[in-house]
């Protein structure tokens, strides 16, 4: 495990765990604090082809600026624009699955009809390659909106709200049990993660089971930055990182890997 921070942002160790905290600030500068098990590495040596990840976590708000979550990605945005990979490789598709949260700035879904900003249990699944991949990119100079469909076409995702009420219904392969979560209280975490479903627990209860499991290999990242990134249905693309006036932090305990 590596632990990584930008300037006055810390990872102090607790008695069972961790507290990672940036600093108020404004949106001139990009604040992270990261631990994770794949710094470093290839994304063809990430560690993990399934895995159990268990912890504690509390937020010190529910409504943080910008993102926050633990779970398992292979690390996509690979020349540091997204959630503090500082590695340069060439960006690459999504396969993820976590627990995240994710503040109003945010789109975090290629499609129309699935949640993407507040804390959701979501997952994606990629392929290497795809021969839309091709068209995609050479429709990007000149329409967004074009590029995202395509994409929405070759990235599969599943995820849920869970700090409000869902109410949309779901097809046969997901399933809901419920719904909604106070990341700022102690809760237990636990996402399962194997070849063909991934579940996500809170409090030892099951909330949403999804068949959309993503392809290894993974890294295991938990973290909390001050960033953003959209993929919303206008077609308008962005990035960037934004203003959080109060000091903002993640504690976990109890972690666990299996």
């Amino acid at each position: 495990m590596k632990a990584r921070t930008t300037p006055n942002a810390n990872i102090d160790k607790t008695e069972n765990g961790y507290l990672l905290k940036i600093p108020a600030g404004d949106s001139s500068s990009y604040r992270f604090a990261q631990i994770d098990d794949y710094f470093g590495l290839s994304r063809r040596k990430f560690p993990h082809h399934s895995l159990t990840l268990s912890l504690r976590a509390k937020t010190s708000s529910s409504s943080l600026p910008g993102t926050w979550g633990f779970g398992l990605w292979n690390d996509p945005f690979g020349m540091s624009l997204g959630f503090g990979g500082k590695r340069w490789q060439l960006p690459t598709l999504p396969n993820a699955v976590w627990f995240f949260g994710a503040s109003q700035q945010n789109y975090l879904s290629f499609t129309d009809n699935k949640p993407a900003q507040g804390f959701l249990a979501q997952s994606f699944r990629s392929p290497k390659f795809h021969p839309l991949l091709i068209p995609a990119g050479l429709a990007l100079p000149f329409s967004r909106k074009q590029t995202r469909k395509l994409l929405g076409k070759i990235i599969e995702e599943d995820s849920v709200g869970l700090s409000s009420a869902e109410t949309c219904t779901r097809n046969s392969t997901s399933k809901l049990v419920n719904s909604r979560v106070d990341p700022t209280q102690w809760n237990r975490y636990r996402l399962e993660w194997s070849k063909k479903r991934v579940a996500w627990y809170v409090d030892d209860a099951l909330v949403f089971e999804s068949p959309v499991s993503p392809n290894p290999l993974l890294g295991l990242v938990i973290w909390i930055d001050n960033q953003f990134a959209a993929f919303p249905p206008d077609g308008k693309i962005g990035f960037g990182v934004l203003e959080n006036p109060e000091p903002a932090w993640l504690e976990i305990s109890d972690l666990s890997l299996v």
